[in-house]
């Protein structure tokens, strides 16, 4: 049964045949292996270009920033999957991982979709700052969560936030992306009537929209690095077991109220 638009189907990532294996129409052992980085590679796999020297400084400083954050939801379900199925590794990862949400750790994606809409309004012919108050207030009036801003933790600023825009204007990458999410900023702030801290999830989205990364791969990044983040999580679980006292401590943590009759 035929699904979608008819026509020849075709993949550009990679061929292996017994005597080589081809990736992005480079011999993998001649042009690769010991050439390029994981950065560098990563970036080639994904869009199929050799990341520029600022492409490869930020995308890399983007998976050192979101790799690791201590037990988080997804390292805790990770780490309590593990301590059920101890030979399931890849189970565990994947256990992590799922939680990649909108919320948590997957935030980058939303936005990514909001820092789009704005520069669309933009090159419309709105302003920048009558662009950013409208984006905010529709979130508001949706009833629905800021993507990038505000933090259950880092107030009144999130440092690697901070760290990643300096960075960015310090090596002058920061555009028209970065530029808007500051002025988003400053629109959550009148809309929410408080100063949500924008969180790593923007900068991470804004510098990688200006260094032309696809868009609908933003999350990507963070997926990426959180995976290394949980191997290492895992590894250390099985030298010393804590997932199954995390499960105890939501035992403890939670009251049984029972509902409905007896």
């Amino acid at each position: 049964m035929q699904i979608g638009e008819p026509g020849r189907a075709t993949s550009a990532i990679s061929t292996a045949s017994a005597e080589a294996i081809e990736v992005r129409g480079r011999d993998l052992c001649a042009d690769l292996m010991g050439k390029f980085g994981f950065t560098d590679y990563f970036h080639l796999l994904l869009t199929g270009q050799t990341p520029t020297d600022n492409q490869r400084f930020f995308l890399d400083l983007m998976l050192v920033a979101i790799a690791e954050h201590g037990l988080v939801p997804s390292v805790q379900a990770a780490r309590m999957t593990l301590a059920a199925g101890p030979e399931a590794l890849q189970g565990a990862v994947a256990a992590g991982i799922l939680g990649a949400g909108s919320v948590i750790l997957g935030a980058s994606e939303a936005c990514a979709a909001v820092l789009t809409d704005g520069l669309k309004r933009i090159a419309g012919g709105a302003k920048p700052e009558t662009a950013a108050l409208a984006i905010a207030e529709e979130i508001k009036a949706r009833g629905e969560r800021a993507p990038g801003f505000g933090h259950p933790m880092h107030r009144p600023v999130d440092p690697r936030a901070e760290r990643i825009l300096g960075l960015a204007d310090d090596k002058k990458v920061s555009g028209r992306a970065v530029d808007f999410a500051r002025e988003l900023h400053k629109a959550i702030k009148r809309v929410w009537k408080r100063d949500l801290p924008m969180n790593v999830s923007m900068p991470i989205a804004a510098v990688m929209l200006d260094l032309d990364f696809p868009a609908g791969m933003i999350k990507a990044i963070p997926i990426l690095a959180r995976t290394a983040g949980l191997l290492a999580h895992l590894a250390e679980e099985q030298a010393n077991p804590i997932g199954f006292r995390l499960a105890a401590a939501a035992e403890v943590a939670i009251a049984y109220e029972p509902t409905g009759n007896p």
